[in-house]
């Protein structure tokens, strides 16, 4: 990848970027060059001071592009304009840029990476859609805020924005780093993709409060009404009773995928620790947030919870001197709580 992609991808997510260190070489582009272009189609997703129309045509000429089915050369100056930070603008302002090492990619690898990112925008469009008739008033004001209805719904989005990223992240693997070894692929992907629900209902968890002042509400009319909930007052002191047992309910559901999750990472290669490490990284970071977001009030929530700089050099620390021996890799997240009833083994 062209070093100034490389410095893109740090500027961007600091977070990923140490993930993306640490795989081998073999996958590091076509996983770096993937996370980009899907960068960079949310923040035109989230540009929200462009109209709505403007950026699902973004969207779609981005889509274009990535697929072959267009050859003009996109110009995203204009919303490079509204973000927010250097970052945001340099992923709009070298779109071309991440495009053309597209190109450079072998043609198996263009087709994951298409593949991919093609569900990956179907999300975000399916996002801008469902929640267009939300508003946000003024500094004060109530928004009207739009709800998931049904659980099925929930689980579609998270597929589409994360849950195939597991798909293409093992396929990958696969045909890069053991193509010859024998492996159960398909319930491989089936965890692969599970793995990426997981982190991406943790992420909508978290950010509820924030989604709530957006006007969006990820939590389903149809777990909310039986609780006799309305997103409006969801988060509101005197309903506490009423939310923290079904938002705890959705932590086990997080809980229940990143078990899965774990058991993909245990079910690799042992030779391949890098790997492994790069599972591992997100899913004890994933965990670790379900800890705190489970001890949390609705008070806590509003100070958006997540786990600290200390805690995640700990991890990494921690992960990265059990890694060469087997027991003592499996026990950095042993079976416990409600990961055992909903399924949890380690390979």
């Amino acid at each position: 990848m062209p070093k100034p992609l490389t410095g893109l991808l740090k500027q961007t997510s600091r977070s990923f970027y140490l993930t993306l260190r640490v795989l081998p070489g073999a996958i590091r582009q076509q996983i770096g060059l993937t996370y980009l272009l899907a960068r960079t189609s949310d923040s035109i997703a989230d540009t929200e001071i462009v109209p709505l129309d403007q950026r699902l045509a973004a969207l779609q000429k981005m889509r274009e592009r990535i697929l072959g089915q267009s050859a003009t050369r996109l110009n995203f100056g204009e919303l490079a304009k509204q973000q927010g930070s250097p970052a945001e603008s340099a992923l709009l302002e070298k779109v071309e840029d991440s495009l053309a090492a597209l190109q450079n990619c072998s043609a198996d690898d263009q087709k994951l990476i298409r593949d991919v990112l093609a569900i990956i925008i179907s999300g975000q469009e399916l996002d801008l859609r469902r929640f267009a008739k939300a508003t946000v008033p003024p500094e004060g004001g109530n928004p009207n805020i739009v709800a998931l209805e049904t659980a099925a719904e929930l689980d579609d989005y998270t597929y589409r924005v994360a849950g195939c990223v597991g798909e293409f992240w093992t396929k990958t693997c696969h045909a890069h780093l053991f193509p010859r070894l024998r492996l159960d692929e398909k319930q491989l992907i089936a965890d692969g993709v599970r793995f990426g629900k997981g982190l991406q209902l943790v992420n909508i968890l978290r950010d509820l409060p924030a989604d709530l002042k957006k006007g969006r509400c990820y939590l389903p009319t149809e777990k909310l009404e039986p609780a006799k909930l309305l997103p409006q007052t969801l988060l509101s002191p005197a309903n506490e009773a009423k939310f923290l047992p079904l938002f705890r309910e959705s932590l086990d559901k997080a809980e229940s995928h990143l078990a899965a999750g774990w058991a993909y990472t245990n079910a690799l290669p042992f030779g391949q620790f890098r790997v492994r490490l790069a599972c591992a990284w997100p899913i004890l970071i994933g965990v670790r947030t379900i800890e705190k977001l489970r001890a949390a009030n609705v008070i806590d929530l509003q100070q958006r919870v997540k786990v600290s700089r200390e805690e995640i050099r700990a991890i990494v620390k921690r992960s990265i001197l059990a890694c060469p021996f087997r027991k003592a890799w499996q026990n950095l997240l042993p079976p416990t709580g409600k990961a055992v009833a909903s399924g949890w083994k380690l390979a």
